[in-house]
Order: structure tokens, then C-alpha cells, then sequence
């Protein structure tokens, strides 16, 4: 029998679109993550490997696989892939027809996360024949990682009395894991500790009028103004704070402005997005308030909302020392190490780790490729890595820890 083929399972990924619509209203063919649910699902039959899917939202499943292991009393290792990608709008190339050219293979969700997906399907397909397997592996193929971690907090829900609306999923991950995997593009390194974020709305309101009286009106777009300006200098000075800690400085960054609607109104109405990534050790809720009270002594008088952040900060402080894990973290280190990786290392962008650590699983980042491919025009990942990781991952629960 032919060991599963990494590459072109990539390939079948990059070409079903799963693009996350970023909460706007937005449908069409390339969004959302049915099409490569549907695809792992069939995957996992063919291989004789048990899953179910595990409702999120309409149309967003997470796919959730167990294969057990062949030694009694073994450990419970929880693997992590998100489905969908960041939209294709910009690309400079045909994002979702995968090209291989050079050692490459490029589209969209190629690095991030569909290399570090197949890593783990392929990975997971080759265990299901292996002779041992000293432990026992859940695969969560998760949606909504990009914009609120929606598939992992499911996840975790199955630990407590959510269990009980999905029996099914419940079942396949009956208990909190030893260690949680969670892919990304690493570079084969092991991310131990990394950033959380927190993003929220900010409303300005002003006084719509007639754009040939002006004066009438208070215009929301230029209390808006004041407020990025705000923003802006806070950023400037968090730039400075903690500049030797391995996950670099806390940040903040305004990420849209939507105000107005035609040149002759004055607008009563603009929307600001604005994203705080915090450091493991700080408080989310100091680091919020101090964002809104600099905004506040900007523009004294304006009435200035801030919505609830559309998600928690779920930063990954180190927990690899846990009793239960450390073995595995070396063992995943020892893998990777030939293949020029297994470092320890800490990274200033979030993902699914943070939210199963906050759950109370010790939880750590591995997968092919890197960050800096990671939602660019041109999205590639280096396949002798990808290659690799599916070594890697397979090794680990195949060999002795």
C-alpha cells in the first residue's frame, strides 16, 4: 500500500476554497469550510480512521477523528488544524488553483494552515496502519480560527456540560488531552508561549446634516479622526514597553474606518476596528481600558462607544514542563531536530493554543512553513518542510517517547 501522499492532499485543500468572511456579510462558492469538511471527511472513511462532525455555526463543522493507540494506559494527544484561510482578495496569483514550481507549492491557505492540515492527515492516515502506537490522537480540523477561534472553543466545550448537546463528538474526546499540537508555520520549531489579541469596535457618533450648512452638523468622521490619532500615539508608546520579551512588545493597530455615506452629508457615524495584542503575562482587561481612556482624553465631550471585543485575548504562556506533557514536547523536539527544527520559540501572532491552555490543556505550535508566507499575495509553503512535518508527527506517536 502507498503512504499517503502530503503534496497532493495540499493540493485537493488549496483548490476548495474555505475563506473565512472576516464577520462581514459576505457568501459565495470560495466562503466558508464546508467544501474541505466534506473533503476530510471522505478522507478519513477511506482510511478506516472514526470521525464525526461537530456542529459550529451553519455551515462550519469541525471535523474531529480519534485513532487509538496499541499500548494500554497511553496518553491523549490532541491535534490542530483550522480550515478556513484569510480571503484571497490582492493575490498575485490564482489563489485557489495550488501550483508546485521550485520546491514550492503555492495558494491560498498553503502555509497557512493548510500545510500544517495535511501534515496531520497524512500523519494520521499513516498511523492508522502502523504496528504501535503509543498514543492515542484526536484530530480537530477547526473552523473560524481567523476571526474568533469559534471551532477550538467548541472543542473545548465538549469537556463540560456542552457535552451533552453532541454526544457523538463528546465521545471521541471524553477528557482533557496530555498535550495539545496545534499546526501553524513554525518553520518546524516548537512555539511555546505567544501573543493574545483583542478586537473591538469603537462607534463615533456625531450629527448628520446637510453638507451645504455644515455647521449644522457635528461630523463623526473628524471626532474619528482624533480618535486614530489617539491610537496612533498609544501604539507609538507601547512600542517601547517590554522590547526584550521573547513574544517582542505589546502592540496595537487600527485596523478599518467606515464612516459616511455620500460627499454632501455630514455623517453622524463612524466605526473604527481596533486590535490590542497582549502579552501572556498581561492583564487584557487594564490593556482594553487603557486604549479607551486615551481615546476618551483625545476628545473630550464626544459621545464614543466601545463595543464588547468580538473575542478573549487567549494568550500561550509555556506550560510545556506539565507532568503530563514534557515527554512529548521533547519527543516532538528530538523528531525535528534532524530536519533542522525542534527549537523552542516564542511568536507575536495568536492561535487555537491559547484558547485550549486557557481550557487547561498544556499546548504547544508546530507545522511546515513560515509565518512570513503566512496571508501574503503570493501565498507559498516549502514542501520539503511539509514533507517533514508529516515525518515528524507520525514519528512521535510511532517511536518510543
Amino acid at each position: 500500500m502507498r503512504p499517503p501522499d502530503p503534496v497532493s492532499l495540499l493540493a485537493d485543500l488549496v483548490r476548495r476554497p474555505s475563506v473565512n468572511p472576516m464577520g462581514r456579510d459576505l457568501s459565495g462558492p470560495e466562503y466558508l469550510e464546508g467544501r474541505v469538511s466534506d473533503y476530510l471527511g471522505q478522507r478519513l472513511t477511506a482510511a478506516g480512521i472514526t470521525w464525526v462532525r461537530q456542529h459550529v455555526a451553519p455551515g462550519r463543522d469541525n471535523i474531529l477523528a480519534r485513532l487509538e493507540a496499541t499500548v494500554a494506559d497511553a496518553p491523549l494527544l490532541l491535534w490542530d488544524a483550522h480550515q478556513d484561510t484569510v480571503p484571497a482578495e490582492g493575490m498575485t496569483i490564482e489563489p485557489f488553483t495550488p501550483q508546485i514550481q521550485d520546491g514550492r507549492l503555492s495558494g491560498r491557505g498553503s502555509c497557512d494552515v493548510k500545510g500544517g492540515l495535511a501534515a496531520m492527515v497524512a500523519a494520521l492516515e499513516r498511523l492508522a496502519v502502523a504496528d504501535v502506537r503509543h498514543a492515542t490522537v484526536v484530530l480537530a480540523a477547526t473552523v473560524n480560527e481567523e476571526f474568533g477561534f469559534a471551532g477550538a472553543l467548541a472543542v473545548t466545550g465538549l469537556w463540560d456540560a456542552a457535552a451533552e448537546r453532541d454526544p457523538a463528538a463528546a465521545k471521541l474526546l471524553e477528557r482533557r488531552p496530555d498535550l495539545a499540537i496545534v499546526a501553524e508555520p513554525t518553520g518546524l520549531d516548537l512555539v511555546v508561549t505567544h501573543k493574545g489579541s483583542l478586537k473591538w469596535r469603537i462607534r463615533v457618533h456625531g450629527r448628520a446634516c446637510h453638507g451645504a450648512f455644515p455647521e449644522q452638523g457635528d461630523n463623526a468622521l473628524y471626532t474619528a479622526g482624533r480618535v486614530a490619532l489617539a491610537i496612533e500615539d498609544l501604539a507609538g508608546e507601547l512600542g517601547g514597553r517590554h522590547p526584550d520579551h521573547p513574544c517582542g512588545p505589546p502592540t496595537l493597530s487600527l485596523g478599518t474606518l467606515h464612516g459616511g455615506s455620500g460627499v454632501n452629508l455630514v455623517p453622524d457615524l463612524a466605526i473604527l476596528e481596533v486590535e490590542r495584542r497582549i502579552l501572556p503575562e498581561e492583564s487584557a482587561a487594564e490593556a482594553r481600558q487603557e486604549v479607551i481612556d486615551r481615546i476618551a482624553a483625545a476628545c473630550p465631550g464626544a459621545r464614543i462607544e466601545h463595543d464588547e471585543p468580538f473575542n478573549d485575548a487567549y494568550g500561550l504562556a509555556d506550560g510545556t514542563e506539565a507532568p503530563t506533557a514534557s515527554a512529548w514536547v521533547e519527543a516532538v523536539a528530538r523528531a525535528a531536530m534532524p530536519a533542522g527544527g525542534g527549537r523552542r520559540t516564542a511568536a507575536r501572532y495568536g492561535t487555537n493554543a491559547g484558547v485550549y491552555a486557557a481550557a487547561g490543556v498544556p499546548s504547544i505550535v508546530f507545522g511546515p512553513g513560515s509565518i512570513e508566507q503566512a496571508h501574503t499575495a503570493d501565498e507559498w509553503i516549502d514542501l520539503a518542510q511539509l514533507l517533514a512535518a508529516t515525518d515528524i508527527l507520525a514519528a512521535t506517536v510511532a517511536g518510543p517517547v
